[in-house]
């Protein structure tokens, strides 16, 4: 319709659902509605009444069986028939007294007018000649505008350094010896058979203190299990010399979240982290088998150095941990 028609109050109207020749003939009216038969209208009241009353026998009906003790067949029988006939009733009511008459809605136009065009060009220009004549106005907004953008760049500094490669890489390098908690070399017979051996690299903790004796502690995002399983570890491509005297060492820090996977289940060569149940296969190269991580845990590779200390022979396979945003670049 456009605006003209619109205006015209003897324009015919457009319809939602109409085909283009004008609104569809008019549908059976209710049972109810004017010129209709009266006994046709009362039939379908008694139908539509009867369906309640037999939602209302049905309901008793169940009530009555709760009352007694209860009889599944019989709770189900009356059950379905207080829902059924509640649901005819609605339904027979909606055919038989409900308009069914196509609803016509007149379209109305969107469009300006030409006036309302024509005062918000006076307006804009009004505005151009502000800019023009009031230049204080102007450059004050672009100090106020530039200052505020100035002050915002400092919350930056909160943001503090980037963090470079410190969430790819750990202390760990080639001959890097794997120490206890207690700042102690570990040698391959101190894990016994399915045991299992919380170790960290031992190096200071802040590279640029090389004076600094070794904190284990604080280097929490390298700890690393050092297992010696029954069964004998599958290597994965390009790993067979990463095991030794049949120890093989993991990150502790499970891939889901970084909560420390702790529980070993020697029997079954699985590693259990007790946060959400996250479980990996020590013998399949920590792949996971159950739980929501779905990243095996990185595997570092070990030696042996000349007397018999274990050492790291690199860093992780991967970054230990969660994922970040860059993980994989």
């Amino acid at each position: 319709m456009t605006g003209s028609d619109a205006d015209d109050p003897e324009a015919p109207r457009g319809c939602l659902g109409c085909s283009g020749d004008g609104p569809p003939p008019p549908a059976t009216g209710p049972a109810d509605g004017p010129g209709a038969d009266p006994h046709a209208a009362r039939r379908a009241e008694v139908a539509v009444a009867t369906g309640f009353l037999a939602s209302t026998a049905g309901a008793i009906g169940l009530a009555v069986v709760y009352w007694r003790g209860g009889q599944p067949q019989l709770e189900g029988l009356f059950l379905a028939l207080a829902l059924g006939g509640l649901g005819l009733g609605f339904v027979l009511w909606s055919r038989r007294f409900m308009p069914h008459q196509p609803v016509v809605e007149a379209r109305h136009p969107i469009a300006s007018t030409e006036e309302e065009i024509d005062r918000f060009r006076d307006e804009f220009e009004q505005g151009e000649v502000i800019l023009t004549r009031r230049k204080l106005l102007v450059r004050t907004a672009g100090l106020a505008v530039g200052a505020l953008g100035a002050a915002l760049l400092f919350p930056l500094r909160s943001l503090g350094p980037r963090p470079g490669k410190g969430l790819k890489e750990t202390p760990y390098g080639r001959g890097v010896y794997l120490v206890t908690a207690d700042n102690q070399r570990v040698r391959a017979e101190d894990v016994n058979r399915d045991g299992v051996l919380t170790v960290f690299p031992e190096v200071a903790a802040d590279p640029e203190e090389a004076e600094e004796p070794p904190r284990p502690e604080h280097q929490a995002d390298s700890s690393t299990l050092l297992i010696r399983p029954s069964g004998t570890p599958r290597p994965q491509r390009g790993r067979d010399g990463w095991t030794v005297d049949g120890l093989v060492a993991y990150s502790k820090l499970c891939t889901h979240v970084g909560c420390p996977v702790g529980l070993y289940q020697a029997d079954t060569h699985l590693l259990l982290c007790p946060c959400h149940q996250s479980t990996f296969d020590v013998l399949d190269g920590a792949r996971p088998v159950f739980g929501p991580a779905t990243r095996p845990l990185p595997q570092l590779p070990i030696g042996l150095d000349a007397e018999g200390y274990v050492v790291a022979e690199g860093d992780f396979a991967a970054p230990p941990g969660p994922g970040f945003w860059d993980r994989d670049r």
